[in-house]
C-alpha cells in the first residue's frame, strides 16, 4: 500500500477534490483514478454538524496481495509501506497512517478477504489534527471507503459507519461511533441527531441569524495515545454497572448508561434523580466497586476493565453519569428549540452550550486552561453561546456568533487569544474560521 498525503483546501460538498489534488500533484493525476473524502465534526453534545474541511485521499488499485504504500508530503509525517496481508497497528505510539490501517482492516476482516487488492494511495486535509475535530475519525472512514472501493465491495452508509467504529479500537480508541456516523450520514446544510441501537440520523434545522465559529486552542490531544479518553469511557461503564445493580438488572450484560435508562424505562430527568439517590460523589476505589458488584479485584480487571487502564485506582462515577445524562437532555432541549424556532431560539440555544462547557469542565473534566480561556474570550466579543467540542483535554471551541457581529468578532479573538502568543500566531489562518454544516463521505470517480 501506498499512501501519501496531499493538501488541497475545503473540498467538501463543493466536489472539486480530485482536480484539487491533480492541480497539485499532476503526477499522481495519471495514477490515482479515484478520489474518496470524510468530513471532520463539531458537536453540540451528540447532536452533530459536519464541517467543510476534510481528509481526502486519491488512489490507485495494484494486483491483489501486492504491498500497499502511503506517501506523506507533510514534513511532520512519514511515508509508509505495508503489505495488505500483514496489518500491524502500533497502539502505543499511534501515528497517522495507523488510522489508515485500521479502516483497511476493518473492511478487510469484515469481508474476510485473504487476498485484499493493494492500493497506491495519497492523502491530504485540511482538519488540524489532535484538535477534537475527529481527523483520525475521518481518516480511519476515509481509508474504509477507499478499501471498500478498491475491492470491488458494498455497503450501505449505515454499515460503514458501524464497521469503522469498530475497526478504529484497533488502536485502542473505545469510541461510541458519533465521529464515524457524522462522516457518513452527514448532509449539507443542517445538523444531524445521531442515535444508536439502531443507528439513525435525523436533521436538525439550525435557526438562520448565526455562525458557527471554530477555534482551536492550539492545545494537541491525541486521544489514542492518552489514558484520559478512555478512562471516562471506563468510568460511565462502572457507573452504569453500579446503577444497573442498584435497580436489580442484570448488570453483567449493561455496557451504557443509556442502556439503563431504556430498561426501566424512564426521562432522562428521572434518571438524574436516580444518579443521585445511587451515587456519592467521592471518587471510588476499586475495592468500593468490587464490594457494590459483589466480585472480585481479579474479576473487575479481567471481565470490566480494559488493558490500558488496569493500574488506575479510583473513579469517578457520580460526575461522569450526571454529566452524560444531563448532556442528553440538553441535545433534547436543542433539538426541540430548533424545530419550534421560538423567536428567542438564538439566546435558548446558546445557553444549552454554555451549560455544557461548564459540564464537560467541572463534572465530565475533560477541558483545560486553554480551552476555558478561549470559550470567555468567544463570549467576551459576542458569542451567544461557546464550548469545547470533541473529545477534549485541547483541541477546538465552537461558538455561536450573531452573523452582523462576526467580522469583529473574528478581529477580537485574533487579537486577544493568537496575537498575544507567538505559536499560535503562526497558525492563525488555520485556527480561526467560520463554517456551515458539509455534507459526508464521498467518493469521486475519473470520467
Amino acid at each position: 500500500m501506498h499512501l501519501k498525503t496531499l493538501r488541497t483546501h475545503r473540498l467538501l460538498w463543493l466536489c472539486c477534490a480530485p482536480d484539487g489534488y491533480r492541480t497539485r500533484y499532476p503526477d499522481c493525476s495519471r495514477t490515482c483514478t479515484d478520489s474518496s473524502c470524510a468530513t471532520g465534526k463539531y458537536q453540540f453534545f451528540i447532536l452533530l454538524i459536519c464541517l467543510d474541511i476534510i481528509p481526502i485521499i486519491g488512489s490507485s488499485s495494484v494486483s491483489p496481495g501486492e504491498g500497499s504504500e502511503m506517501f506523506c508530503n507533510r514534513l511532520l509525517h512519514r511515508d509508509f509501506s505495508t503489505s495488505v496481508n500483514n496489518i500491524q497497528i502500533n497502539k502505543t505510539k499511534p501515528q497517522w497512517h495507523n488510522y489508515f490501517l485500521c479502516g483497511l482492516k476493518g473492511i478487510q476482516e469484515h469481508f474476510g478477504l485473504n487476498n485484499p487488492t493493494g492500493m497506491n494511495c495519497l492523502l491530504d486535509g485540511t482538519i488540524p489534527p489532535s484538535s477534537g475535530l475527529s481527523s483520525s475519525s475521518a481518516l480511519v472512514c476515509c481509508a474504509g471507503l477507499v478499501t471498500l472501493r478498491a475491492n470491488g465491495k458494498t455497503l450501505s452508509k449505515v454499515e460503514l459507519a458501524e464497521i469503522c467504529t469498530k475497526s478504529e479500537r484497533y488502536i485502542g480508541t473505545e469510541g461510541g461511533g458519533m465521529d464515524q456516523s457524522i462522516s457518513f450520514l452527514a448532509e449539507e446544510g443542517t445538523a444531524k441527531l445521531i442515535e444508536f441501537n439502531p443507528l439513525r440520523a435525523t436533521d436538525v434545522r439550525l435557526p438562520s441569524g448565526a455562525a458557527f465559529v471554530i477555534a482551536n486552542s492550539c492545545v494537541e490531544m491525541n486521544k489514542a495515545a492518552t489514558s484520559h479518553y478512555n478512562i471516562r469511557v471506563m468510568e460511565c461503564r462502572l457507573a452504569t454497572k453500579l446503577l444497573s445493580k442498584s435497580k436489580g438488572l442484570d448488570w453483567k450484560k449493561m455496557l451504557r448508561l443509556h442502556d439503563v435508562q431504556t430498561k426501566l424505562g424512564v426521562s432522562l430527568e428521572e434518571m438524574l434523580t436516580i444518579v443521585e439517590e445511587v451515587l456519592h460523589p467521592e471518587p471510588y476505589s476499586t475495592e468500593e466497586i468490587c464490594k457494590c458488584l459483589g466480585i472480585s479485584l481479579e474479576e473487575l480487571r479481567s471481565q470490566i476493565l480494559s488493558q490500558n487502564i488496569q493500574d488506575v485506582s479510583t473513579f469517578k462515577l457520580y460526575q461522569r453519569a450526571k454529566h452524560v445524562y444531563s448532556e442528553a437532555a440538553r441535545v433534547l432541549e436543542f433539538q426541540k428549540i430548533c424545530s419550534k424556532a421560538p423567536a428567542n431560539a438564538l439566546q435558548l440555544l446558546g445557553e444549552l452550550m454554555n451549560q455544557s462547557h461548564i459540564s464537560c469542565r467541572e463534572m465530565y473534566e475533560c477541558s483545560c486552561p486553554e480551552l476555558d480561556r478561549l470559550v470567555d474570550i468567544c463570549l467576551q466579543f459576542g458569542a451567544i453561546g461557546s464550548r469545547l467540542t470533541g473529545a477534549g483535554w485541547g483541541g477546538c471551541t465552537v461558538s455561536m456568533v450573531p452573523t452582523d457581529k462576526l467580522s469583529m468578532f473574528l478581529k477580537n479573538v485574533k487579537k486577544s487569544y493568537y496575537q498575544t502568543d507567538g505559536q499560535r500566531l503562526a497558525g492563525e489562518n488555520n485556527s480561526l474560521f467560520a463554517t456551515k454544516p458539509g455534507r459526508g463521505a464521498l467518493v469521486f470517480v475519473e470520467a
